[in-house]
């Protein structure tokens, strides 16, 4: 995850991390990332049913309900474990998270427990009572899915309508005063909406949007075809630096990120330095504290089975389930060569990865995307954009 409002325009300084000496139980959410103990962020595929048929749903999601899924026991249960372990957010996700029984009482736990409580939506069933409810609850934020304007998104999701749906999903959100934002998913079917998307923060006041570079995974594995070129990556990266600096230039500041491709860290500190921007040093500074990539380290993943993953991409793997042995042991546990190896995964990465000067901050990028293209999973991920020239060892 980098914060492009957080490096490139300066909304966040190294100092406003160390003042809570990076320890992840004291710093606010939006300073997470930069956290030194690296406690993980955990998502909670609470469910695998959906109401919409994403075509680049990483869960495979379905209408059908699934056997196996977590009883309510066991999920107060895990929470209890991973608020002693000390996990500073929950994010639940799916599927639709909105279709789980029990979603507002295990939201509810993890809020009474001290954990701040995210979901990640599709928007379609926050009606106006639920948006109420998740507020009463305390949930600190709505992530919504958009994946461009209405005939775009209608068509990724598989449901004419669903993008109206979303907007009002939205609106209720802040109505009822809860913190919301979108998630966006960078392909080739929809990149050229950019713009637009955020034409919409502006518009409609949203104060959050995360873009995703897209990860072969579930029904997204279908989408190689789909995946920009490493020219067309950097062109987008500069549109997404280009429209949150004129934001913030214009007094309407938004919190920017990019996500799934650590490379965006060191391609915006190159651009810093090629503009001179006395900033440089600082975001320097801010993504070693940040460390790229933390599969397995910084994030998990626990699905609606209670198999526990590196990250939510990771379903072809698991190392354990929770309902035989506590997450916390599990996460922990460096019998696993695939854990132990992803805890300091720098020390095993191949090929451009391993020489890069840029390795401590973007931590070897994206391996279950290397899997995915090449079939090692220690290979140097494809999607990495940066030139030879620009991670050739050099004084930075």
């Amino acid at each position: 995850m980098i914060g492009i409002s957080k490096l490139y325009c300066g909304a966040v300084e190294a100092s406003d991390v160390l003042r809570y000496g990076r320890h992840s139980g004291r710093l606010p959410s939006h300073l997470l990332q930069f956290s030194q103990d690296k406690k993980p962020v955990v998502v909670w595929n609470i469910t695998r049913r959906c109401n919409l048929k994403c075509v680049h749903c990483y869960a495979q999601a379905t209408a059908a309900t699934q056997e196996g899924e977590l009883s309510l026991d066991q999920g107060l249960a895990l929470l209890d474990d991973l608020k002693a372990f000390g996990v500073p957010v929950v994010l639940f996700s799916g599927g639709e998270p909105l279709l789980h029984p029990h979603l507002l009482t295990l939201v509810e736990k993890a809020v009474t427990l001290g954990m701040r409580a995210v979901i990640s939506t599709n928007g379609t069933l926050i009606d106006r009572p639920m948006a109420q409810r998740l507020k009463n609850l305390g949930l600190s934020y709505v992530g919504i899915s958009l994946d461009g304007t209405e005939a775009t998104h209608d068509r990724f999701r598989g449901d004419k309508g669903a993008f109206a749906a979303a907007m009002a999903g939205v609106r209720n959100c802040q109505e009822a005063g809860i913190k919301v934002g979108l998630r966006f998913t960078i392909n080739k079917h929809n990149y050229q909406e950019i713009p637009a998307i955020f034409d919409l923060l502006e518009e409609r006041d949203i104060p959050r949007v995360c873009f995703y570079h897209l990860v072969y995974a579930g029904r997204g594995s279908r989408l190689v075809a789909a995946a920009l070129s490493h020219e067309e990556t950097r062109a987008v990266v500069d549109l997404i630096i280009d429209r949150t600096a004129d934001l913030f230039a214009r007094g309407k500041p938004k919190e920017v990120l990019t996500v799934d491709n650590h490379a965006d860290g060191p391609y915006i500190y190159l651009r810093l330095r090629r503009e001179n921007n006395p900033r440089a040093a600082e975001v320097l500074q801010l993504l070693r504290m940040n460390e790229g990539n933390n599969s397995g380290r910084g994030i998990g993943c626990i699905s609606w089975d209670g198999q526990v993953h590196a990250d939510q991409f990771w379903r072809h793997y698991s190392f354990g389930n929770v309902q035989e042995r506590p997450f916390s042991q599990i996460w922990t546990d460096l019998s696993n060569p695939l854990m132990a190896r992803l805890k300091d995964k720098k020390r095993y990465v191949t090929g451009r990865c391993a020489t890069c000067r840029w390795l401590d901050i973007c931590g070897g990028n994206f391996r279950v995307r290397a899997e995915a293209l090449t079939g090692d999973l220690w290979a140097p991920d494809p999607d990495c954009y940066l030139t030879d020239p620009e991670i050739a060892v050099s004084d930075s």
